[in-house]
């Protein structure tokens, strides 16, 4: 018996790092799974993005839990495309019960572009959570029952560790911005019995982070590491560290917990 049997969770950013992590965990409590990503290269995104072969090994690791999956590819920046996303699921899988609204980018903004960054990390990482929820919460109004999960950064709670560039700039504004997100649908939802809170990773170990770009970025700017430096010596996260985090929010050991902003952060935040 799992702690989410007979649930059904909704996740964005599912092809691979914290996305796939979320996946698989809340499979292993018993969830089946509605995972979209968008498969394809946003052209301001230094680092190589997933690809549907990703979103195919999701469906394995998840079916391999012997749990259901219905999976497609879907922009978090084009609502009609969730709502799509979300009506096929639900005829596979049922009325969903859990949101993670976890699809992020981080462009640097190398090439001093001063606009098209800024645009597409606000647009993915912000405006895309909100069409999250407002495409997948419908079902949760109805029966009046969910929890849904906001994922936003160290730099949503700091801000510290931008380089003045339009991609890093607008990674802080649009984490902020989930927070702004989340306190609002906690009072719009919250009468309804649905519980809504916000999760703070520090650097985590995905291909986000993990990749030649940022590696490079680290390496030419001597220091730059100290504004990414946990109090506990770890360089980084583990996504399954989140997950955890995230089973446990959307789980009724947390039932009355709702308009929170949880750090899972190797004590960044407390420096």
């Amino acid at each position: 018996m799992g702690k989410l049997d007979g649930k059904v969770a909704f996740i964005t950013g599912a092809a691979r790092g914290q996305g796939r992590s979320h996946a698989v965990r809340l499979a292993q409590e018993g969830a089946d799974i509605i995972a979209v990503d968008i498969c394809e290269q946003i052209p301001t995104v230094e680092y190589e993005m997933a690809r549907e072969s990703d979103l195919e090994e999701t469906v394995r690791q998840v079916e391999a839990l012997d749990r259901r999956i219905h999976a497609q590819k879907a922009d978090v920046r084009d609502l009609a495309q969730l709502q799509e996303a979300v009506s096929a699921g639900e005829a596979a899988l049922g009325p969903i019960d859990i949101i993670l609204a976890n699809a992020g980018i981080a462009p640097l903004g190398l090439d001093g572009d001063p606009v098209a960054p800024f645009r597409d990390v606000v647009d993915v990482n912000l405006t895309g959570v909100y069409n999250t929820v407002i495409a997948a919460v419908p079902s949760m109004i109805e029966k009046k029952a969910g929890a849904i999960v906001l994922t936003s950064s160290t730099q949503g709670l700091k801000g510290v560790g931008g380089n003045g560039s339009a991609g890093t700039t607008g990674y802080t504004a649009a984490k902020h911005g989930v927070v702004g997100l989340m306190r609002s649908f906690t009072h719009w939802l919250g009468p309804l019995g649905i519980r809504v809170n916000s999760v703070h990773p520090t650097g985590v170990a995905t291909p986000m982070i993990q990749n030649p770009v940022i590696e490079k970025l680290f390496a030419d700017f001597e220091g730059s590491m100290d504004a990414v430096t946990n109090i506990i010596p770890v360089p980084w996260v583990e996504p399954v560290d989140i997950s955890n985090a995230i089973a446990f929010l959307v789980s009724d050991d947390a039932r009355y917990i709702t308009g929170v902003t949880l750090p899972v952060d190797a004590g960044f935040s407390a420096r």
